[in-house]
């Protein structure tokens, strides 16, 4: 059995830019959506190339707004993409939706297409909320467009952000639980950052508004897993919670570091041990199109050790963490030198990471506090390219 294949379609435009969003998303008059399905598949052509033999597993349309593509482009691409390489039995087809009247109205021909898992940027459930974060929608546009997906879609995806400005616990507890009570089986749920470059940052160091405490957001964190695992959707990923099966195979195969491929502008793929990048400036993408066969911008070729940095930093974000041994085995490395077992047991004592046989897992407790347990456990240094 060849191992796991993903593919990632990255769709650029949006009708606006939201002021967190440091996505690599685009705003155009126009977009010839004619031009844009020829590059794609173009540009998943020669991918496929390179990687025959090779069954996907999962589908991932993302953006930018791919909600936005018209039904036929979508399944013209999901159609190329089974000629190419095959279909697992099982795969899972998702694609990210704004639950606008307009785009929800697509739900039944994205189906017909072939999707059959949608994740619904919902943000918030409070009007005020959605104003703040510049989102083009209302609550009852999104509970229309959730309605509709459940119609459609076995497996639905909501997407809320929480700890924004002045949010309390009370506040984010109600919508969280009116959130669970939809029934979906997997829910995105991410705390507000702000991002360098992005308007929200702006308005930030200009005084416009201040983030939310970082007491605070700690004590929203801690109440989000409480109430989602009662509520039946553990945390399966430090932001990502789902039913047990219901977890999004897509994402589980970038932090399990499975090979997936990435076409569209600005994708980034990770096959054969080499990794890939595309133009980011959608005219940039179009043109290399043109010029080359394929919108590589760069290929980077990938040394043991940085193989293994970089699934020790995205394994340990899952529940599950992260095989030791199945590691080493796909780079090379020794097991014992993949993790500082002195770090380890040190911060073992304080209850925040785990040793579970020949598997290191980050507790519940230390999922919080991911970002400074990370450098301190992983041994391997991964090489600067050349």
């Amino acid at each position: 059995m060849s191992e796991p294949l993903a593919l990632y379609i990255h769709w650029p435009f949006c009708i606006s830019k939201c002021p967190y969003c440091d996505f690599n998303s685009h705003v155009r008059e126009s977009v010839d959506q004619d031009i844009w399905l020829t590059a794609l598949l173009t540009d998943m052509e020669h991918e496929a190339a390179l990687t025959k033999g090779r069954l996907l597993t999962s589908i991932f349309f993302g953006g930018g707004t791919p909600s936005l593509m018209p039904p036929a482009t979508v399944a013209a691409l999901i159609e190329a993409a089974e000629m190419h390489w095959g279909f697992a039995h099982d795969i899972e087809i998702t694609l990210e939706a704004n639950p606008s009247s307009v785009e929800a109205a697509r739900f039944a021909d994205l189906a017909k297409a072939g999707v059959n898992r949608v994740s619904l940027g919902l943000q918030s459930l409070d009007d005020t909320a959605l104003a703040f974060l510049v989102r083009a929608h209302s609550v009852a546009e999104s509970l229309n467009a959730l309605a509709i997906a459940q119609k459609h879609f076995a497996r639905v995806n909501i997407d809320l952000i929480y700890a924004r400005p002045d949010q309390s616990a009370e506040q984010w507890e109600g919508e969280l639980r009116q959130a669970l009570s939809y029934g979906t089986n997997h829910m995105s749920l991410y705390q507000l950052t702000i991002e360098p470059g992005t308007r929200f940052e702006t308005m930030v160091r200009t005084g416009q508004f201040l983030p939310a405490d970082n007491d605070d957001a700690a004590t929203l964190y801690d109440m989000t897993q409480s109430i989602s695992a009662a509520a039946g959707l553990p945390a399966y990923e430090i932001s990502n919670h789902a039913r047990p099966g219901s977890e999004s195979r897509h994402n589980l195969s970038y932090w399990r570091y499975d090979d997936y491929i990435g076409i569209g502008p600005g994708a980034h793929g990770r096959r054969l041990n080499i990794a890939t990048q595309r133009h980011k400036k959608p005219e940039n993408f179009l043109s290399a199109i043109d010029r080359n066969g394929h919108a590589l911008a760069s290929e980077e070729p990938l040394d043991p050790a940085s193989r293994a940095t970089e699934a020790l930093l995205m394994g340990l974000r899952l529940a599950e963490g992260i095989c030791v041994d199945r590691l080493a085995q796909k780079t090379g490395i020794a097991p014992e030198t993949l993790l500082d077992t002195d770090a380890v047991d040190r911060i073992a004592k304080l209850n925040l990471i785990q040793r579970d046989g020949n598997r290191a897992i980050v507790t519940p407790q230390g999922m919080p506090l991911l970002d400074a347990i990370l450098p301190e456990i992983v041994a391997v240094e991964a090489s600067a390219p050349a």
